[in-house]
């Protein structure tokens, strides 16, 4: 049997894409690192020749050439060394560089197998032109490594010194490079957009986590814990009557005292045999006290204290640590900074944690026709989502900061995204279609910003995109027609937060969706719903998108899959009250 290695190289200069880090660039909801990787999966070891990515898994190993970024040719001869380390080198060599995102595993699979069965030295892919792509090849691993001993020395070697005599071409329809930022354009244009469930995976794992920091946790609502919080102190602190009544020991009748245990006050003196005092709930139990007799468990008389017939025996007392003690994990990282956890915070003697967050947005309206003040001028149209969307933001765990308004204009957005450093979150509502006035993606690529969405397959909102700037604010652009920005907004804002922070997934609310082959198509669509009280819901089958007139006396929204038949289960959004 065939055994196959990966080397995938990985850095390089990017001179003609400004010095970015290529493989990085994410296109189609995955880096190009990261689908060059899936390509490879098969081989038994992969080999990744660049900057050390602290996200690749323990099982891929990492090598950087000397000098870095001294060409293929020496990233090659470094990732052989590292592959002459193992035990059992594989006889065939798959050589791939990470700038080709569409390259699949089925044509790597295919590249191996028609090397196998050619026996040549080796098997490059040719591009839809013919062009042969030097870096998609699988090598007999001694060939490559008797190329690489050959030179006198493989730095600024250009990969055709390698080239073997026997080798062949082999076309292949997966192969389109990008090179340039022109290239990344394309190939974005190309991929297809990204369901609602890949969108939402692909922020909460792309967007950088914000910093952590240490602050007073009753100070820090709407933030996320960055480390588990842990008991400072035992609760109970000590031994406490759960209860009204009596604590007692030894058997009944019992002589009753005049003292009296109270919650807050000094601790009874111990009890001895026969002995009973007065108590109340959550105060502390005398030294002795075998239990705590209910008030409407007992009875007095002149002979003293009794229990009262066919009563239940119980202790009624809260030991020392039973809910937690010193140490104890009582939320994990990840939990939002809640009133519930405020309030087990401060029981546990806890003041101060490490979190992220909140996440503030700043609320971006564009467009000439929008007016939010003042009488309405020829061609405009009233702002009817940019009040709203404060409350809405804050629903989905954003602090909004403020709201502006952006003209239509070439260049207008490259300032805005270059000051959004006083915010963790720009919402821009409008411009993400590809209208001549719709400049947002054209300014996020002239501006270096990472786009890990770049379309949704969803209706309405498919022009939806998520990115991240240089200085690291993330950026949600919504279609600009009210209902679809605030149907997308509700669906994947929540998925940036948990990105963001750290925060885990938030549980989906599913059900049946009772009409849903009335309102299902090609695609997956949002639009809202009533609940029904048999269970599940019913939704609007059509809905216009320019106002929000059709979110009135609905109880939230469904998002329907394609082809949903009666019945079909669907998530439900709620919406704010």
């Amino acid at each position: 049997m065939t055994t196959v290695d990966a080397i995938v190289l990985a850095g390089g200069r990017a001179s003609r894409m400004g010095g970015v880090d290529k493989p990085a660039i994410v296109v189609g909801g995955q880096s190009m690192l990261e689908a060059a990787i899936g390509a490879v999966a098969a081989c038994v070891r992969t080999v990744v020749v660049g900057p050390h990515r602290p996200d690749l898994g323990p099982e891929i190993r990492q090598v950087q050439e000397v000098p870095a970024g001294s060409g293929p040719v020496a990233a090659i001869s470094t990732a052989l060394k590292a592959l002459a380390d193992c035990d059992f080198p594989a006889d065939l060599v798959v050589v791939l560089a990470a700038d080709m995102p569409f390259l699949t595993a089925a044509a790597i699979d295919a590249l191996v197998a028609r090397a196998v069965e050619s026996g040549a030295d080796a098997v490059f892919a040719a591009d839809e032109s013919g062009r042969p792509q030097y870096l998609v090849g699988a090598w007999r691993r001694t060939v490559l490594q008797t190329g690489i001993e050959r030179l006198d020395a493989p730095v600024n070697q250009p990969m055709k010194a390698l080239i073997p005599e026997h080798a062949l071409l082999m076309p292949l329809a997966d192969v389109v490079d990008c090179d340039t930022p022109d290239d990344i354009a394309r190939a974005r244009a190309q991929a297809p957009p990204l369901t609602l469930d890949q969108a939402r995976n692909v922020v909460r794992h792309k967007l950088s986590r914000l910093p952590s920091r240490r602050v007073t946790l009753r100070r820090a609502s709407g933030a996320v814990l960055a480390e588990p919080l842990t008991a400072a102190e035992a609760l109970p602190r000590f031994d406490v009557s759960a209860m009204d009544g009596y604590a007692v020991s030894g058997p009944e009748p019992w002589r009753v005292r005049r003292d009296i245990g109270f919650a807050g006050g000094e601790r009874p003196a111990g009890l001895r045999a026969g002995e009973a005092v007065r108590i109340a709930t959550g105060a502390h139990i005398p030294e002795g006290t075998e239990a705590v007799v209910r008030d409407e468990f007992v009875r007095a008389d002149g002979d003293g204290l009794h229990r009262l017939p066919d009563t239940p025996i119980r202790g009624d007392i809260r030991r020392r640590g039973e809910d937690w003690l010193p140490g104890d994990v009582l939320a994990p990282a990840g939990t939002p900074v809640s009133a519930a956890l405020l309030s087990v915070a401060a029981a546990a003697e806890v003041s101060e944690g490490l979190v992220r967050g909140p996440v503030h947005a700043r609320i971006v309206m564009t467009g000439d026709e929008i007016r939010s003040e003042g009488p309405l001028h020829a061609g405009q149209t009233r702002d009817s989502i940019g009040p709203v969307l404060p409350d809405l933001l804050s629903w989905c765990g954003i602090q909004p900061l403020d709201r502006v308004h952006l003209r239509d204009t070439a260049n207008g957005f490259d300032e805005v995204l270059a000051q959004a450093v006083d915010c963790e979150l720009l919402v821009i509502v409008g411009a993400t279609g590809g209208g001549a006035a719709d400049q947002l993606r054209a300014s996020l690529d002239r501006t270096g910003a990472h786009l890990p969405v770049h379309r949704l397959r969803l209706r309405p909102g498919g022009s939806t995109a998520v990115a991240e700037t240089r200085s690291g604010t993330a950026v949600l652009g919504l279609p600009g027609n009210p209902f679809a920005a605030v149907a997308t907004l509700l669906a994947l804002a929540p998925a940036i937060v948990e990105g963001l922070t750290g925060r885990p997934a938030r549980r989906a609310i599913t059900g049946p969706l009772h009409n849903a082959a009335d309102i299902s198509g090609p695609a997956p669509r949002i639009t809202p719903a009533r609940a029904v009280p048999e269970g599940g819901w019913t939704g609007d089958p059509n809905i216009r998108t320019a106002h929000l007139a059709g979110l009135l006396d609905r109880d939230g929204l469904v998002i329907v899959p394609a082809h949903a038949e009666n019945g079909a289960p669907v998530e439900f959004l709620p919406l704010p009250g």
